[in-house]
């Protein structure tokens, strides 16, 4: 690819992969009872192409949630952001000074979870590098997860109970008034972490670890009452379970995100494990018939919102495929999402400029809970080094 444009290169490569990724390239409608459709327009998506007065070595850590320069790394084309009548897909290709680039996507979440936009621009990739055809051919069929008829709701949901907020101290969170930080997890931190379970808790995967860890800390800044019920929402994928059979090749979203529940207090002065076993329970209760369950509320509530208050949802993308993308130059620094949410974080594996292997989780809070969230963090891992701040330009 030595000498080779990649704005150029990608361009047209996304042209020849929306022939078979065609809805992409539509517009969204709603029908009756909120129902979302895709108009197959060919209308096409947003490109951009764009040159950095920088490079690679100069940016070093920061590539990371919250990414430098974000506004200016994708620009956000006024009349774009909507979830109806609007592109479905923003790319932005920004040249380096030093012969990098950095590849930029937005992309409206109806469409595809994250396997399916990694699926998406793996397809770009190979095109980028000379095939015709993806080596993995996209399959639509979202009516594999339709809900049944009569659609009928047969588990329990904590993830969209409606909350009154009777205590007042389950926050609710200003977007312009957040501080964004990324915190870097590496071996040390996760030692220290697991030095604090018990045997008889079993094995524990990293992110269950982590995502426990955050969730208690994050708690305890917030300073919630301690009679109010708080949860946490872990995305789980629904592809490869048994009952299913998703098809090789389906792009849409496939996932669902069960809630962990409890009092705030409970969760604040048990120790870790008890966050722990709360996260395991909710993904023993994962089946087949849950997911249909989901399905059918979604018909019967008219598509609701998740639970607000109170309430932290994140992602695991260590295995999404983001950092294995190669469009002819060599896999990326870093290959994950830009940027975290007031209640949404996700956790990604990131290697920092000391060659260090690990999780990146990017957290947003108030001024005041972001200074009491890093305190907490560094308390319970004192038996190693402190949990290291990625600082962040915003």
């Amino acid at each position: 690819m030595k000498g080779k444009d990649p704005a150029k290169v990608i361009k047209e490569a996304l042209g020849k992969a929306l022939v078979y990724y065609y809805p992409l390239a539509g517009r969204l409608i709603e029908g009756d009872d909120r129902k979302l459709m895709v108009d197959c327009t060919g209308e096409g998506v947003l490109f951009i192409e764009a040159d950095a007065d920088t490079t690679l070595e100069n940016l070093g850590d920061s590539i990371q949630p919250m990414c430098p320069c974000y506004e200016e790394l994708l620009y956000d084309v006024p009349g774009s952001g909507g979830i109806l009548g609007s592109p479905l897909i923003l790319i932005q290709v920004t040249r380096l000074m030093c012969g990098g680039y950095i590849f930029a996507l937005r992309l409206n979440h109806t469409m595809s979870d994250g396997p399916g936009v990694v699926q998406f621009i793996n397809a770009i990739s190979e095109m980028a590098q000379g095939l015709s055809v993806p080596s993995l051919l996209p399959i639509w069929q979202r009516e594999l997860l339709n809900a049944r008829n009569p659609p009928r709701i047969t588990r329990i949901h904590h993830e969209y109970e409606e909350v009154t907020n009777t205590k007042g101290t389950l926050m609710a969170m200003d977007e312009n008034n957040l501080v964004h930080r990324s915190f870097f997890f590496g071996l040390k931190e996760i030692r220290a972490l697991r030095n604090r379970l018990p045997a008889s808790l079993g094995a524990c995967s990293t992110f269950e670890v982590l995502i426990a860890y955050v969730w208690r800390c994050r708690t305890i800044a917030f300073a919630v009452d301690p009679d109010e019920v708080v949860r946490i929402s872990c995305l789980i994928n629904m592809r490869g379970k048994r009952g299913f059979d998703l098809p090789p090749g389906y792009y849409g979203n496939a996932f669902v995100y069960p809630a962990s529940i409890t009092k705030a207090g409970m969760l604040c002065k048990n120790p870790l494990e008890y966050a722990i076993r709360l996260l395991k329970k909710a993904k023993a209760e994962m089946s087949q018939e849950y997911i249909k369950s989901v399905a059918d509320l979604m018909v019967i509530k008219g598509r609701p919102s998740f639970t607000q208050p109170g309430n932290y949802l994140i992602s695991d993308l260590t295995h999404a495929g983001f950092g294995e993308v190669d469009f002819g130059w060599g896999k990326p620094v870093y290959g994950g999402v830009a940027r975290a949410l007031s209640n949404i974080s996700f956790c990604m594996r990131f290697r920092n400029s000391k060659g260090e292997e690990g999780n990146v989780i990017p957290i947003c809070l108030p001024p005041p809970v972001m200074e009491r969230f890093e305190q907490e963090l560094k308390r319970m891992t004192k038996e190693a080094e402190p949990v290291r701040l990625i600082k962040s330009m915003l």
